[in-house]
């Protein structure tokens, strides 16, 4: 796992020597130095130069890059990667009978042969989280590739001329002397509308390769190509097979992912998806000889004892993990937290750093950034359970008929249903600047486009049909969300996060099964609790979902309002906000519902601030 820089200048300009640049991009490079820091690397040539920071995983001694592959004394293609390739000893033992001779024992040069023996197509073969560059020197043009689910980011600039840069984050890109932070009203809508629409950026002239894409540049621009999405494929296999597949395939991806030559690590909620992704880690691993495995958890001082049910939390975490502990056999460590810890200004401003964005999300945001941090102190590699619930369709929404029949976003519905005329993302926006703004036109026309890529097939089920464009909703949009915020906090630390449910053999697999097998138990992932409840504790085979926790310290919440009252005395983020609605927010009652509308948008008002203050961002409105 690593941090990647690239330019690549093709066109006017007429005569740009990129071996002159070496200066930005080095400084581009050194943006990157959280991601990566065991190396550094740069490659330069005439039209073309990498940057990269290395986080050593694999092939400790020999995988440093950018990384070149030559014949006959010529270069024939360079990379610069991000990422983990799961398959890259099968495709190593056929390239190697294909004629090639390894120098490492590294996955990216893996990648590299496999692109100079197959071209284009290489990418089909590949299963893995990755996100690279490579330069083919015979041919003079870029390609850029993201992973099939988007795991690891990956972002270009187009904003000057003859050139294109990308990286793993925009903050290298903003390290250039010539790219602009420039965040205009499509840049704002994007950002508060709560919905990752694929491809897009908050500032203008940067984009995100889309996840499952090859973008190609050449002299003659930009080309773009999906390889893959969540596609239609009749399933006809009966529900027992279906429970057996799930589990084969769910071996298969947490053996290949516990692969690591440094020390690995679970992170463990007492959910169904960490528990199951931590017991079959520790049965891969007890397999081989190896353990036993280390897991973590978050919580917060006193939030078992004082804890209150709530529409979106029903039990606290922690005695099911414990549950989990004891019965997988795991070396358990909680990473507890309090309200000033969570209230520190330099987390704080370093989650919005490590974004480059403002952070809505408050101390969901912030908790992860800790622990990541302490779970770093002994572990470089960690399993998450991420993504099951979009693949398997655990999110309580995805069962509620008034959210399913909604016409928008579920993830907008469930909030709107539970806080009518409510908008958590503009509450306390500038009138004319919310008006201006048109959300709610921006998400309709985001919701249009998303259904319209959704690939019925010849299904003529309309319930399967509408919970196939849930199921898209999520895969696509809602958890790359979720994907951005566990990448930025694990790697502001140097720490790989493997996220086991993004398999895309998974995701495709479980993505054609019919809804009502999805559901067979009455329940939600009732796939995944049959394929994985003869490794789990009954407790936790029983429990009902329970997002990501959130601390219910009375504390935290006051600390909330009072650092709003200053931000509403002077701020940068004055010219953005209504300063009565910003007074009223303040001086609302604490009420602690799972929504929690007034603190949403009070952790909205601090986030903006924070970056108005300390990112290169220009407004432009």
């Amino acid at each position: 796992m690593c941090g990647i820089v690239g330019w690549v200048a093709l066109g006017a300009p007429a005569g740009r020597d990129l071996r002159r640049e070496t200066a930005a991009v080095r400084a581009m490079t050194g943006t990157m130095a959280l991601r990566g820091p065991d190396a550094e690397g740069l490659w330069v040539r005439e039209h073309i130069a990498f940057g990269h920071r290395r986080l050593a995983v694999i092939d400790l001694v020999s995988g440093d890059q950018p990384m070149t592959v030559e014949h006959d004394g010529r270069e024939l293609a360079a990379i610069t990667y991000s990422g983990e390739l799961y398959n890259y000893r099968e495709l190593r033992d056929e390239l190697r009978g294909r004629g090639h001779v390894f120098k490492t024992d590294s996955d990216t040069e893996v990648v590299l042969r496999a692109y100079v023996e197959w071209g284009e197509d290489f990418v089909d073969r590949l299963n893995g989280m990755y996100a690279f560059g490579i330069w083919d020197a015979r041919r003079e043009h870029l390609l850029l590739v993201r992973d099939r689910m988007g795991v690891k980011p990956l972002y270009y600039y187009t904003g000057i001329a003859g050139s294109v840069l990308f990286a793993s984050e925009p903050k290298a890109v903003f390290a250039h002397p010539q790219a602009e932070a420039v965040v205009d009203l499509d840049g704002l809508r994007e950002l508060l509308a709560f919905i990752k629409t694929p491809g897009h950026a908050i500032y203008r002239d940067l984009h995100e390769v889309v996840p499952g894409e090859v973008i190609r540049v050449d002299a003659d621009g930009l080309h773009r190509r999906q390889y893959w999405r969540p596609s239609y494929a009749e399933h006809t296999d009966p529900l027992d097979t279906t429970v057996r597949t799930v589990r084969g395939l769910l071996d298969d991806i947490v053996a290949r992912q516990t692969i690591a030559d440094v020390p690995l690590c679970a992170l463990l909620s007492g959910g169904l998806d960490s528990s199951a992704t931590t017991a079959l880690a520790q049965l891969a691993l007890t397999a081989r000889g190896e353990g036993p495995l280390r897991s973590f958890a978050v919580d917060f001082v006193g939030q078992t004892e004082h804890f209150k049910p709530d529409p979106m939390r029903a039990t606290p975490d922690a005695p099911f993990v414990h549950d989990v502990v004891k019965h997988v056999n795991v070396d358990h460590e909680d990473i507890v937290l309090d309200a000033a810890t969570l209230m520190d200004p330099l987390s704080r401003n370093a989650v919005v750093a490590a974004m480059d964005q403002p952070t809505f999300g408050g101390d969901i945001y912030t908790s992860l950034y800790l622990l990541f941090r302490a779970v770093r102190e002994h572990s470089t590699v960690a399993l998450s359970g991420e993504a099951a619930d979009e693949v398997f369709g655990g999110y309580a929404w995805f069962h509620q008929p008034a959210v399913i029949q909604s016409g928008t976003f579920p993830w907008l519905a469930v909030f709107t249903l539970a806080n009518p005329g409510a908008d958590a993302s503009s509450g306390a926006l500038d009138q004319d600047l919310h008006e201006s703004l048109r959300l709610s036109e921006y998400r309709e026309a985001a919701y249009r486009a998303a259904l319209a890529e959704v690939d019925h097939g010849d299904d003529p089920d309309p319930h399967n049909r509408r919970m196939r464009e849930i199921s898209y909703l999520h895969l696509t949009r809602f958890v790359q969300i979720l994907l951005d915020r566990k990448d930025r906090m694990s790697m502001a630390h140097g720490l790989e996060v493997r996220v086991p449910f993004c398999d895309h053999r998974l995701v495709q697999y479980v993505y054609n099964t019919p809804w009502s097998m999805k559901t067979f138990d009455g329940r939600e992932k009732s796939l995944l609790r049959a394929a994985t409840a003869d490794v789990l504790p009954a407790s936790v085979v029983a429990r009902v979902k329970s997002p990501y926790p959130s601390t219910q310290d009375e504390r935290y919440e006051r600390a909330l309002r009072e650092a709003a009252a200053v931000v509403a005395a002077d701020s940068p983020a004055s010219a953005l906000l209504d300063r009565a609605k910003v007074g009223e927010l303040v001086a609302s009652p604490y009420e602690h519902d799972g929504f929690g509308l007034a603190r949403r948008q009070i952790e909205q008002i601090l986030a903006l601030d924070t970056w108005l203050r300390h990112s290169p961002a220009r407004l432009e409105l």
